[in-house]
């Protein structure tokens, strides 16, 4: 039955692709193209440069932080035992629209080459206030099969302004569980990001952008805001714990336990923190983006570190193992002291990365980084690149040849190997297309 669904699912999504490419996103590209008034030609960021000296590794080490096993069970005695994702996905109460049923503002939003394949707008009370998406992976980077549990699923993260909205709500991060069966009957639930304190007795909101999210086997890994020494915090998928009082509090509230009126919170189960101290331009990097590499078992964490748009300064790629452990699944490979140190390094002249992918084609020597960033004026498209030590390329479009043809704002990147798709957001939609129409755009 499972092999029977997911064929189904494939000629579904097959003819989806078909439809959107010959129709409303050929529309949207066409309609989309920079004039030559509003586009910028970038300067090339050039190749990549190896980082290999201690001096440059040194500031990529970070140090493990797990939350104690008796804070998660105290917790969850408490609230009441952790459900999992299918859980979350059976009450699913926002839809997606396809692209043909979301407005040209919306539409505007997507690349202008290459093109989305397909693509789906938020619910239009989650795009009209103080909330941002930024993230997205799927359970195409978590399983070989693409699926968990019984579904195909599509996490993305949302970053809440801080400086506008309710104050209770000002700088959290939320994710949304898109069940992804039906390509098109996309529908979503959210959960809030919190982590335990006073050992398990309560816990507070995640109060950090998420500009990077991968999903490893059980694990959720998400980037924490810059200035501090925090990099990564860490998600069990398996410990999603529902919530019993709709109200304003987040955490332990009379009666039982809160997150500001979501349903389901995520509670942290563990952090990476530098061991060099708070990023900064002479310290370890801020980290912008992430993504899955899963071409060696058990594969690695690549990132990216945020620069402004325009910086002069490099920015810093780099990529983590993952543990072989089973004991340790999802987690990053650490001796025993809990240090984790960078296995590859580069810099970069790209600037304001907000997506990074590795990937290895089959008979390369070589992996090519694919790095999306905001434009100098952080308004409008962005470019997307591709890199290795070797040469750089990027897509153009428009009279000019411009190389603003990337999504506007965009988001990371995640590749699903079983599709060879590519998802990504901007900030009004959800889309993917092809690697292999990314890279024929890009030769």
């Amino acid at each position: 039955m499972k092999h029977r669904g997911r064929h189904r699912r494939r000629r579904r999504g097959a003819a989806l692709r078909a439809v959107l490419t010959g129709t409303a996103l050929a529309l949207t590209a066409a309609a989309t193209l920079i004039s030559t008034s509003q586009a910028k030609v970038a300067e090339d960021p050039g190749a990549l440069t190896p980082l290999t000296s201690p001096a440059d590794t040194g500031r990529l080490r970070l140090q493990e932080h797990r939350v104690p096993e008796r804070s998660l069970n105290r917790l969850a005695r408490a609230m009441g035992r952790p459900v999992g994702v299918d859980a979350v996905l059976r009450g699913a109460d926002h839809r997606l629209r396809e692209a043909g049923d979301c407005s040209a503002d919306d539409r505007a939003s997507l690349p202008v080459a290459p093109a989305a394949a397909r693509a789906y707008c938020w619910d239009p009370a989650d795009t009209g206030g103080d909330w941002r998406p930024a993230a997205v992976t799927t359970s195409g980077e978590a399983d070989d099969d693409g699926a968990r549990g019984a579904h195909r699923v599509i996490l993305a993260g949302w970053t809440h302004s801080t400086t506008a909205g309710r104050p209770g709500e000002r700088g959290l991060a939320r994710v949304a569980f898109v069940d992804a069966d039906d390509p098109a009957r996309l529908a979503y639930r959210w959960a809030l990001l919190v982590v335990p304190v006073d050992d398990g007795r309560d816990y507070r909101g995640l109060a950090s952008g998420i500009s990077g999210l991968v999903w490893h086997e059980d694990k959720l890994l998400v980037t924490t805001s810059s200035g501090g020494a925090d990099a990564l915090y860490v998600y069990d998928l398996d410990r999603i714990q529902r919530t019993t009082v709709d109200a304003p509090a987040i955490g332990r509230v009379p009666g039982g336990w809160s997150a500001g009126g979501y349903g389901y919170v995520l509670p942290a189960v563990a952090s990476y923190r530098f061991t060099a101290g708070p990023c900064s331009a002479s310290g370890p990097p801020c980290p912008g983006a992430l993504a899955l590499d899963r071409g060696r078992s058990p594969g690695s964490l690549v990132a990216a570190e945020w620069t402004a748009p325009g910086a002069d300064r490099r920015a810093r790629l780099w990529r983590y193992a993952f543990s072989a452990d089973p004991a340790r699944r999802g987690l990053l490979a650490a001796d025993s002291a809990g240090r984790v140190d960078a296995v590859e390094a580069y810099g970069t002249r790209a600037a304001g990365i907000r997506g990074v992918l590795s990937y290895r084609k089959a008979g390369a020597d070589r992996p090519s980084w694919y790095v999306g960033r905001l434009p100098d004026t952080q308004d409008g498209h962005g470019g997307l690149w591709r890199q290795d030590t070797g040469r750089t390329r990027t897509a153009r479009c428009g009279a000019d040849a411009s190389d603003r043809c990337w999504a506007r704002d965009a988001g990371s990147l995640s590749y699903w190997s079983g599709t060879g798709e590519v998802w990504s957001l901007s900030d009004r939609m959800l889309f993917a297309l092809p690697l292999a129409d990314l890279d024929r755009s890009l030769d």
